[in-house]
């Protein structure tokens, strides 16, 4: 299968249309891992994320009679906007169907690159149902579906990342990137591996969705149950099948990212750097302190795949950052039944630099009576194991929703 891909081909295809994106050495991750560290800016590729080389990779081969009829896909991300300003390029119609819990700044970006040549769909609960109508529109209609990964034309355009990387730096020795249904992966690792065996490709996929993780372990594709899909770039139930049968050949070490410390990465390269990505873009950056043994020394490549976070995500992702660093915690706290006791909870129970975030009672009758809910927030992780003696010492009731997960969930 890998002698069918050819992302030299695909390089001139996208001459014109997709950015050479910049290769920027890191001075600061290069100091923190002894290695010298480059990011693959893809968040500056033109729709923002990579997914328009494969996009328009497929698209730009077919016939001219599949181009009169125009292609269908389905994607609520950075798919659908590599399709659709595929669309436009080429000037052909494109039917783009989205889950109708799509937020309204996504399908904007969609509408903004299709700029007259899309037609939205908005339909189903959730991906799942809206792959259906799309498929069953596709036949309906005698147009092309477009797949986001699974498709060896799709596979090639996204190798394209890795043609520019070895023009940039010949001398790379480790690429690490994010993996999702698998295509950047299978692109990106069929070409480097094709020049230079002894690259190192490590693929990362967040914790809660670890479908190529599953699929390598299970010897084939296997349909995830529930997932978390905060990192909704990056998070499907399964992984294709054509890109599995590549990535099992290519990859040489595939690694999970806890969803908290890919947002603890996004914060610091916003703070730090001025970078905005996405959770799927954060993931190759938030991986290397798993693969430190293996980067000591080398040249490494991180791609960052994308960077189309919607700013009404900073909340949550702060949120999570706080939670994952240990620095943010509820608790539901029953107050000893004893005059002053609030008061005595924030003078002696509190350290000098906690912070009461949240503070509900959870009764809504004889609320001075029932427990509350409780978020506090530290300024050091080491704080807590004190926090937690002084609750005890001063008999204050506590439950660490932190450490109860279905609870937290409820209540949080």
């Amino acid at each position: 299968m890998d002698d069918q891909l050819n992302s030299k081909a695909a390089a001139q295809r996208l001459k014109g249309v997709a950015k050479h994106t910049p290769l920027i050495y890191h001075p600061k991750l290069s100091a923190k891992y002894n290695a010298e560290v480059y990011l693959k800016r893809e968040d500056m590729q033109v729709v923002r994320s990579y997914k328009l080389r494969g996009a328009y990779n497929m698209i730009s081969q077919l016939t001219a009679d599949e181009l009169s009829r125009g292609v269908v896909c389905a994607s609520a991300g950075n798919h659908a906007q590599g399709v659709a300003f595929s669309c436009k390029k080429l000037n052909i119609k494109g039917v783009i169907f989205m889950p109708e819990i799509t937020p309204r700044q996504k399908v904007k970006q969609t509408e903004m690159f299709g700029d007259g040549n899309v037609q939205i769909v908005l339909v189903g609960d959730t991906f799942d149902d809206c792959l259906a109508e799309a498929l069953k529109y596709t036949a309906e209609n005698n147009m092309t579906f477009v797949p986001p990964f699974d498709n060896l034309s799709v596979i090639e355009g996204q190798g394209t990342v890795g043609v520019e990387i070895l023009e940039d730096l010949p001398s790379v020795e480790v690429v690490v990137m994010p993996v999702g249904g698998g295509g950047l992966s299978a692109g990106v690792g069929t070409y480097l591996k094709s020049q230079n065996p002894n690259i190192r490709i490590i693929g990362v996929e967040p914790q809660g969705a670890a479908s190529m993780l599953e699929a390598l372990e299970n010897g084939g594709p296997v349909t995830l149950g529930i997932i978390n899909r905060f990192v909704d770039g990056a998070a499907v139930k399964r992984v294709g099948d054509a890109t599995y049968n590549i990535c099992k050949n290519v990859l040489d070490d595939m690694l999970t990212v806890a969803e908290g410390k890919a947002c603890t990465t996004i914060l610091t390269l916003y703070n730090e750097d001025a970078i905005v990505v996405e959770p799927a873009g954060a993931l190759s950056v938030a991986v290397l302190d798993e693969c430190r043994d293996k980067i000591i020394g080398k040249k490494v490549v991180c791609v960052i795949s994308g960077g189309n976070n919607d700013i009404d995500r900073m909340a949550e992702i702060k949120e999570k950052s706080l939670l994952y660093e240990g620095l943010k915690h509820y608790f539901i706290v029953r107050f000893p039944q004893r005059p002053g006791a609030l008061k005595l909870f924030v003078n002696e129970v509190l350290g000098p630099q906690d912070d009461i975030t949240r503070f509900e009672f959870i009764k809504k009758t004889e609320k001075e009576q029932g427990p509350a809910l409780v978020g506090i927030e530290l300024s050091n992780r080491v704080d807590y194991n004190g926090l937690l003696q002084r609750m005890k010492d001063y008999r204050f009731d506590i439950i660490e929703l932190n450490k109860e997960q279905t609870l937290f969930e409820y209540l949080v």
